[in-house]
């Protein structure tokens, strides 16, 4: 008899332990990476959460880039809608959908301290609005699907590379939040290890591996900009 629960086949664990064993790699690994999976949707839905805090707390969108959470929406939108399509388990992909009702919040509080928004703010904005339901529902050709998921790889780079050259440009972060950009960063790492054991497709991988590159990219600006500041704080006092 199986003992399966949220998808986590138990039967091979508690019949090693059962028998005195310690589970061998091939019955180990896959409870791990769907224990992993479901931690990582767990903790996906607070991961923007400081973002919007420290946005909220002082006001200010100083130093954030709004293209780039722009494109992070879009990005975020193609991927879970690639996700539900191939069928993948809820573990391997469930971070993406509140990752996105986030990403669209704070979008939403960025265009607030936007004030006044563009003409062509609001029509991308629009624009969104009008495709989003038809990509997460799927109903586009097979080919385009496919071209939209290889496409979503160049959406994340391209949504990072604006906040990081902002970064570098004003040797400042500004109201970027430390704790965000650590679990995302720590998020890709993670779901690297758990798509190779769901067997994802290896565009589904490759995105974490790019996540890790481009999220500790940013982390480490958030570290080196902020040591100077710390140190004047401390002279001062």
């Amino acid at each position: 008899m199986e003992m399966v629960i949220l998808g986590m086949n138990l039967t091979c664990v508690v019949g090693s332990l059962a028998a005195g064993h310690f589970p061998e790699k091939h019955c180990l690994l896959p409870l791990i990476s769907k224990i992993l999976g479901y931690c990582i949707v767990a903790a996906s839905t607070t991961v923007k959460l400081p973002q919007i805090l420290k946005i909220l707390k002082h006001s200010s969108i100083r130093g954030l880039s709004l293209i780039a959470f722009e494109l992070e929406v879009v990005g975020y939108t193609i991927a879970l809608s690639y996700c539900l399509h191939k069928g993948l388990p809820f573990s391997a992909y469930g971070e993406l959908a509140f990752l996105l009702i986030q990403a669209i919040i704070l979008v939403a509080i960025i265009y607030y301290y936007s004030q006044p928004v563009g003409a062509t703010v609001w029509i991308r904005a629009l624009l969104y609005c009008a495709l989003a339901p038809t990509v997460l529902a799927g109903q586009i050709d097979p080919f385009l699907f496919e071209a939209l998921y290889a496409s979503q790889h160049a959406i994340f780079f391209f949504a990072r590379v604006p906040q990081i050259w902002a970064n570098y440009k004003n040797k400042s972060t500004g109201e970027l939040s430390f704790l965000t950009c650590l679990m995302n960063f720590a998020g890709s790492m993670v779901r690297v290890f758990t798509s190779m054991q769901e067997n994802a497709p290896t565009s589904v991988i490759m995105g974490s591996v790019l996540g890790i590159f481009l999220n500790g990219t940013i982390l480490s600006q958030i570290l080196l900009y902020q040591k100077p500041a710390a140190k004047k704080e401390k002279k001062v006092q």
